[in-house]
């Protein structure tokens, strides 16, 4: 049987390959994972595949429970509540950082950006909203300048990522998502650095309050 991963480091293409699988929800939020079937499908013994679980537990995608198994994460409504106002927070001094600093050039790239989110909304592209929007995030952190927002903030989107619900599927979501990035867009052009951060605060909290209202009727479908 020929390896999906090279040899010379078998462990950590594990990684990368199982961490792709569960950020596509190929593995799904909440599923037990079977080892011996992994190990066939990579084409690799259980010692690397059981040294990338360790891993992806330690990053928190893998919940390693003793005498039960080992199970993709998955995020509760608790754990959004937990994790979305520490993000507003931090994006929010992005956001302040951004406006106070922010070059002619990335001030530039950021309007290609609110272009493309503006597209996409119009055409009702939900998932190339998202796209522009997860690219957009990442940009005002590289904006920003500080590794320590970059590092921490990277570590809470790597959880976010497991999230069965995506915020913009709520009914009027995406046309609020757009208005609040106008006024982003604005505080920005301005150099209001405290209206950026406090718009960036309410954008992120809005969307927890979105995945709030989906999560509680899939629960009541759900019974």
């Amino acid at each position: 049987m020929k390896s999906k991963v090279n040899r010379s480091s078998l462990s950590e293409q594990a990684i990368a390959f199982l961490r792709e699988q569960i950020y596509n929800h190929v593995l799904a939020p909440g599923q037990r994972l079977d080892e011996a079937a992994l190990a066939e499908q990579l084409g690799i013994s259980r010692t690397p595949l059981r040294e990338a679980l360790k891993v992806l537990s330690a990053e928190g995608l893998i919940d390693l429970r003793p005498h039960k198994g080992c199970f993709v994460t998955e995020l509760t409504l608790r754990d959004l509540e937990e994790i979305f106002p520490i993000m507003a927070t931090l994006e929010g001094r992005v956001a302040h950082e951004v406006a106070s600093k922010r070059t002619p050039a990335q001030l530039k790239a950021l309007d290609a950006l609110h272009n493309k989110l503006e597209r996409h909304a119009a055409a009702e592209d939900v998932n190339r909203y998202y796209e522009t929007n997860y690219v957009f995030h990442e940009y005002m952190q590289e904006c920003a300048g500080n590794r320590w927002l970059q590092v921490v903030i990277g570590d809470l989107r790597k959880q976010l990522k497991l999230s069965r619900h995506h915020s913009l599927r709520l009914e009027g979501r995406l046309g609020a998502s757009l208005a609040e990035h106008r006024t982003l867009m604005q505080a920005l052009h301005h150099k209001d650095a405290d209206a950026a951060e406090q718009v960036m605060r309410g954008h992120l909290l809005a969307q927890l309050g979105a995945l709030r209202e989906i999560s509680l009727a899939m629960e009541a479908v759900n019974g």
